[in-house]
């Protein structure tokens, strides 16, 4: 069984779409979606997004070996297939490296862990893990593997954001989500940061992704909330100020006035638009 036309149609724009918004650059990003039983459309290797056609794309097995096409599949295709293997309910996957959630990946400060608006938590859950760093290949599927089952939408560390869902448009929305959320996220560093919803908040927002019909994450939020508590910063007491963080050293003040600076700067530049 070969992928529809309607199917090829949504690859290529959503490629485009990735490009136009910056959000790859040179070769980068990829995106798959499932075309039947063990077979999977893709864009090809070593090929801009914004060039991405119909012509171009091509299909491959559940193994990554291509089975229709004359373009070669792109390198990070395990990251992909990891994700189908385990996840029935995913029809596609996206991969790009949008600027602020790809800075945080690579900062290795994840002010999204913990989505912090309601809307967020019920679209792509309570978690956006932040999955170590793992060089191409077996590896970096084993380091993805733990967190699949649970979330949508996760940062890779020093590598950008991937996203899946049960169709092209609904990965590429949970990206668009992550990049808006990071986005929000180092904007509000200058203000002190954003302020984390109450574990409270979280479980009863669970409750509301669970019942929403968005897929098999979705359906273990309430348990998602307790890995994301886990892993991420117990939320600032509802009544209390957040405490600015000690200088440790010589020099360290100046550096957060002149990070704080730089923020404010962006945010002038974002309130006024292009």
């Amino acid at each position: 069984m070969s992928a529809g036309p309607e199917l090829r149609r949504a690859v290529v724009a959503a490629s485009h779409d990735l490009a136009a918004r910056g959000w790859v650059a040179n070769h980068d990003g990829n995106i798959t979606a499932r075309a039947g039983r063990a077979r999977f459309l893709a864009t090809p290797t070593a090929t801009a997004k914004a060039r991405v056609s119909e012509r171009l794309l091509l299909e491959v097995d559940d193994g990554g070996a291509r089975v229709a096409g004359n373009t070669k599949p792109f390198g990070e295709l395990n990251l992909h297939l990891a994700v189908y293997h385990e996840r029935q309910d995913v029809g596609a996957v996206v991969h790009a490296h949008p600027p602020y959630a790809t800075a945080l990946a690579s900062s290795g400060n994840n002010l999204v862990e913990r989505p912090f608006i309601a809307e967020a938590v019920i679209s792509v859950g309570p978690w956006i893990p932040l999955v170590p760093f793992s060089l191409p290949g077996k590896q970096a599927a084993d380091a993805l593997s733990p967190y699949i089952g649970d979330v949508d939408v996760l940062l890779l560390e020093n590598h950008g954001v991937l996203a899946w869902g049960r169709d092209v448009e609904q990965a590429f929305l949970r990206l668009e989500l992550a990049e808006h959320l990071a986005r929000i996220a180092t904007l509000a560093e200058a203000s002190g940061g954003v302020k984390p919803l109450s574990a409270d908040n979280l479980r009863t927002l669970a409750k509301k992704r669970a019942a929403s019909g968005l897929g098999a994450a979705a359906d273990r939020a309430e348990r998602v909330v307790d890995r994301a508590l886990a892993a991420g910063r117990a939320p600032a007491p509802e009544s209390s100020p957040k405490a600015a963080p000690p200088a440790t050293e010589a020099g360290s003040a100046v550096g957060r006035e002149e990070l704080t600076a730089v923020i404010k700067e962006e945010l002038v530049r974002a309130l006024k638009g292009p």
